[in-house]
């Protein structure tokens, strides 16, 4: 069985490891550079503390249906501090960032989905540029560090624990990167594991889905639309997103996801002071038309595979905890890259 494990744990390393050491470097580089991105990019995220406007997201919608057309989907973020910008995620024939300012919903800028490096890097670790095509392959890759994680183990697994971390640092290099892969991979494996397998699970839809059947419930799907008449002019978005703040206290409005034409529901996500999810899970169904609300979803009553984004998504990212969560991640990050390095390295020294 070592042997089984020692071939497996080598050629899947091989196989699988560069793919996954490049994802990994990918997700701690950005830590650094959300932040670059704003501060290069001032004008786009910032404008000067001044009261919105009052049919700030109505104007919006407006500007972005006279340009992409009914036939674009649209997902609105409004400002959630003083001096943020309003920005709008574009689908359609064209995909990317436009960004408002809310005190007249003037445009300030745009950006394509993939334009600048954050948004770059972002897209390679997210769908590895492949859109939704990359997402099961990012799950392979997943699937393959836990494999590497369990053969990894089996193999450090020692017969006197004193020496179950021991560094032997001046008996040459092949023996030194040895020590390092063998010592770290097993003190920092299952911590690494938790941004691994949170990133496969946001990813791969089939894995919450997974989730929630296990559980005996069935996932939620939104709501139909019924009685629409093409003719009749949308409700006013100010008028809606007001509507859904209201049924839950007046709480702060995380997206507002405008589908294409008429026939689907607007959606109201709200940020709950007891969601730990950062954009709010909380979600508010209404009638694009008449404005009706269709149906509310609380955060903490969605189906199981949905309820464990609301922890499994800042835990990724790292916004649980704040900054030294962040700082952690982005360390989990750079200390796979390095049992990915030396593995490698340790294979072609020894490859004779």
């Amino acid at each position: 069985m070592r042997r089984f494990w020692l071939k497996l744990h080598r050629w899947l390393a091989l196989a699988l490891g560069l793919p996954l050491i490049v994802v990994a470097l990918l997700g701690s580089s950005l830590v650094v550079l959300k932040p670059l991105d704003r501060w290069l990019n001032a004008e786009l995220f910032g404008v000067p503390p001044a009261p919105t406007a009052p049919d700030l997201l109505e104007r919006t919608r407006g500007q972005l249906q006279g340009e992409f057309g009914a036939g674009a989907s649209f997902v609105l973020r409004p400002p959630r501090e003083a001096g943020e910008s309003l920005r709008a995620t574009v689908r359609g024939p064209w995909e990317g960032f436009v960004y408002f300012d809310p005190r007249d919903a003037r445009e300030l800028g745009r950006r394509g989905e993939r334009e600048g490096l954050f948004n770059f890097v972002f897209e390679l670790h997210s769908t590895l540029l492949m859109n939704d095509a990359g997402k099961p392959l990012l799950a392979v890759l997943a699937l393959s560090y836990v494999v590497l994680l369990v053969g990894g183990l089996v193999l450090w697994w020692p017969k006197r624990w004193k020496k179950a971390f021991a560094l032997a640092l001046d008996r040459g290099l092949l023996r030194g990167l040895f020590d390092l892969h063998r010592s770290f991979g097993a003190m920092l494996g299952l911590l690494i594991a938790v941004p691994v397998a949170t990133g496969a699970y946001m990813a791969w839809k089939p894995l919450p889905q997974a989730v929630t059947s296990l559980s005996g419930r069935a996932p939620l799907s939104p709501p139909k639309v019924t009685a629409v008449d093409p003719a009749a002019p949308p409700a006013t978005l100010d008028t809606l997103v007001e509507t859904a703040s209201a049924l839950f206290g007046g709480a702060p409005v995380g997206f507002v996801a405008l589908p294409a034409g008429s026939a689907k529901p607007v959606r109201v996500r709200l940020v709950l002071p007891d969601d730990p999810h950062p954009n709010g899970l909380t979600s508010v169904w209404l009638h694009p038309q008449t404005g009706t609300v269709l149906r509310a979803d609380r955060w903490n009553e969605l189906d199981p595979g949905s309820r464990a984004n609301s922890v499994i998504y800042p835990l990724h990212t790292g916004e649980l905890g704040g900054l030294v969560m962040e700082t952690l991640n982005a360390l989990l990050g750079l200390a796979l890259v390095s049992l990915g390095v030396t593995g490698l390295c340790l294979w072609w020294l020894r490859r004779k």
